[in-house]
């Protein structure tokens, strides 16, 4: 052991001694570089080159270097000052805080050096080979890798000269084919205003240096390397919204489209970033729109690289405020890829690589050396979906305010794909599932929003929980409002929890069905009623979804007897059997069969995915709006030709014709329902029987209660002459025009239109 330790201090003092002569020999080499780029550039005397093998970038010299190569004898003849710069390069490559070296004081001094005999001074670069003022631009580069070094730069006034360098070599390199050294010069200064437009107070200077103009013409380079270089500064400069409204001033969309198509995984990663930046600035997503886009971007979420999807998708959130945009992306299939994401059975891979870490590597030539799918645990993957799939849910919250998309969503059966998301798990991050919860909420809250969906809603949350989603309120985009319902929902009991999860279950459109009737998988419960329950069904061998009434005939309704429900159900199916075999039309809801079984009634219909138009009456006064004068007359002249094909061609009465009997689906295509109370009518017979809902007894009367209680539901507008003014019931003879209308339905029912008239003293 005691001579262990003899040997161990002896190693010690030699190493010691080793790194002391290698620091000194390093204070006379830094020394000697000083000098010489003191040396003013008239009395330097620079020697002729011979290029044979000029073509040689810098960079893949330093990696020949690097593996021992040596530079054959008659190459080039260089001066002192250039194998200095180089030796500089090498020694230091891998130093980042030189102001904290031992000897900070000459690295400083070369630095100024550089900039003031060297960058600045137009004479030297004139007169430089090209090679050496890559040298020059490589330490400079090494050098910045310390912010003290960049506001020298500023202060020595070497970015704007730096810019204009950058200019002339990038017009060289894009329009007159490539000059000696250009791809790594311009790899290089990339690097240094990359650097700069890291520091927020620092990205001023890149854009009063005009820098930004020359990096977005550099978007359409050739080489991947400076392509990168200008996307990593693009990137890091689109953070502040001053140099991002400048750079989106620029034609810019058009080159970053085409790289998201065509380029590699990295150059797409980048470009993605850059335009999910720009695109808080409306020109951007109108040029989007302009240079068709949004193909391009659905194409990109088949990637499974986590951070290549999140800015795709952040793009989408911002680019479908426009109505129009939203409408392209569900025809583009935008929708269902979003709730693919959203179910989470892909694999996904991802990186830890920042700009900074991309930016260096490279500056120094490894970038295609990087392994950037391998290095993340599966926790860190995990919370990475987490944000992916928030952003998704921002995605969906938008599109969802067009009522098509909504209704896709549902169709999609999106409402069970997103409900899934609010449920809490301890085992994952905490902060990460919280953001998500609040996002599927929200998302969850815009669709309650739409009247078609609710009944979908009122059976996922429990009483006190469903009072705070429904206070939050309409169409509320601030994500802090749905903390409050996250944090409910979370302190919640376990077996609360467990009955939540079964009832979002129970929405799930594609469940293994509950039960058979006749031929016909029940897959959803619809609604009940005073006379059975109507059902979501699809046949056993079929695809299509139907609605299935069924009827429990034991209601007194029919009869006290089995003589008398017998002679009912007679009756209505033979009604239904008129009704199944006439009626064809748009409006009106299609029967396909009728049957009996276990004394219930059963009758198979068109499933109409949709709202009664009772529901939009109570949801607009809800949300204080009310219905636009096109909207009303969309609504009333298709019920009008549903009435008329009715009445005049069919002769068959509804006798139950109330807004909860008429739906109101897609674009508002309305469809009247329920004719289990209808009756045909004989020629020149009368019906004395008075069935129905009292408050609706006349269908007459509902095109009244819908033309007029639209109208009060709030100011109805109308648009003229380019202004907006409030059309009340007083403004015109609305019963005269509803009276030529219904002539054209029945000339009896404008008759009892205009003796209700006479009932009220305000007409």
């Amino acid at each position: 052991m005691p001579d262990q330790d003899k040997k161990l201090k002896t190693t010690e003092k030699l190493t010691d001694k080793k790194q002391q002569g290698i620091t000194t020999r390093d204070y006379s080499d830094l020394k000697r570089l000083r000098c010489l780029l003191n040396v003013q550039s008239s009395k330097q005397q620079l020697p002729a080159i011979n290029f044979e093998s000029a073509q040689n970038s810098m960079t893949k010299s330093e990696m020949a270097i690097k593996a021992g190569g040596h530079r054959a004898r008659g190459q080039w003849h260089e001066s002192t000052e250039a194998v200095e710069l180089e030796n500089f390069s090498i020694n230091y490559k891998n130093e980042r805080n030189f102001s904290k070296h031992p000897q900070h004081k000459l690295f400083q001094e070369i630095f100024t050096a550089l900039v003031k005999n060297r960058l600045i001074c137009r004479e030297w670069v004139n007169r430089a080979p090209s090679i050496h003022f890559l040298r020059v631009l490589i330490c400079l580069r090494l050098l910045m890798r310390d912010p003290c070094y960049q506001e020298i730069l500023h202060n020595l006034g070497g970015i704007e000269n730096l810019a204009q360098y950058m200019e002339i070599v990038t017009n060289e390199y894009l329009g007159y084919g490539e000059e000696q050294h250009s791809v790594d010069k311009l790899v290089n200064m990339t690097y240094i205003f990359q650097k700069l437009a890291a520091v927020r107070d620092q990205r001023e200077w890149v854009t009063t240096s005009r820098a930004h103009k020359t990096l977005v013409n550099l978007l359409s380079a050739r080489d991947t390397n400076v392509l990168l270089g200008a996307l990593l500064a693009l990137a890091s400069l689109a953070e502040s919204p001053e140099c991002r409204e400048k750079i989106s001033e620029l034609n810019i969309v058009e080159n970053l489209l085409m790289i998201l198509h065509e380029y590699d995984l990295l150059s797409k990663r980048l470009t993605a970033e850059l335009l999910r930046l720009l695109c808080a600035e409306p020109q951007v997503k109108e040029q989007v729109k302009l240079y068709e886009g949004i193909p391009v971007l659905l194409s990109l979420l088949h990637s499974d690289h986590l951070k290549l999807l999140w800015s795709v998708v952040w793009i989408l959130v911002q680019v479908c405020e426009d109505p129009e945009t939203s409408v392209e992306i569900r025809i583009w299939g935008g929708i269902k890829q979003l709730l693919h994401i959203l179910r989470g059975d892909r694999n996904f891979v991802s990186d830890r690589s920042s700009i900074g870490s991309l930016s260096s590597a490279n500056a120094a030539g490894r970038i295609q050396q990087l392994h950037l799918s391998d290095d993340l645990s599966p926790r860190e993957i995990q919370e990475n979906t987490f944000s992916l799939q928030a952003a998704c849910c921002a995605a969906l919250t938008e599109l969802v305010l067009n009522d098509t998309n909504a209704h896709q969503v549902v169709q999609e059966n999106g409402v069970y794909t997103i409900a899934k998301l609010i449920l809490p798990n301890k085992q994952k991050n905490a902060a990460k599932t919280h953001l998500l919860q609040c996002y599927a909420f929200r998302a969850l809250r815009f669709l309650f929003s739409m009247e078609r969906n609710r009944p979908l809603f009122k059976r996922l949350f429990p009483t006190d929980l469903f009072e705070i989603f429904i206070d939050i309120g309409h169409y509320v985009r601030d994500i802090s409002v749905y903390e409050e319902l996250v944090s409910k929902l979370n302190l919640l009991v376990e077996d609360e929890l467990k009955q939540i999860a079964e009832n979002i279950e129970s929405i799930n459109q594609n469940k293994a069905p509950s039960k058979y009737i006749g031929n016909y998988a029940i897959l959803d419960h619809l609604g009940s009623g005073a006379f059975g329950c109507v059902y979501k069904v699809r046949k056993r061998s079929g695809q299509n979804l139907l609605a299935m009434k069924e009827v429990n005939l034991h209601n007194p309704a029919f009869g006290k007897d089995k003589k008398d429900r017998d002679s009912s159900v007679k009756n209505i199916v033979s009604e239904l059997t008129i009704i199944k075999e006439q009626l064809y039309h748009p409006n009106i809801v299609r029967y396909y069969k009728t049957f009996l079984e276990n004394d219930r009634l059963y009758i198979v219909m068109e499933l109409i995915e949709g709202a009664p138009l009772g529901e939009h009456f109570s949801s607009l006064k809800e949300k204080q709006h009310h219905f636009t004068e096109e909207r009303l007359w969309k609504i009333f002249i298709q019920l009008c030709l549903a009435l008329r094909y009715l009445h005049k061609e069919k002769r068959i009465v509804h006798r139950d014709l109330t807004p909860n009997n008429i739906m109101l689906g897609d674009k508002d295509k309305v469809t009247i329902t329920d004719f289990g109370l209808a009756k045909q009518k004989q020629e020149n017979s009368k019906l004395t029987s008075v069935v129905g809902t009292i408050l609706y007894s006349w269908a007459a009367f509902n095109l009244f209660i819908l033309w007029y209680g639209g109208l009060n539901l709030g100011p109805c507008t109308h648009k003229a002459g380019g202004g907006t003014t409030e059309l009340n019931p007083q403004s015109i003879n609305l019963f005269i025009l509803i009276n030529v209308l219904l002539q054209m339905i029945s000339p009896t029912i404008s008759l009892y239109i205009s003796l209700y008239c006479n009932l009220f003293s305000w007409y």
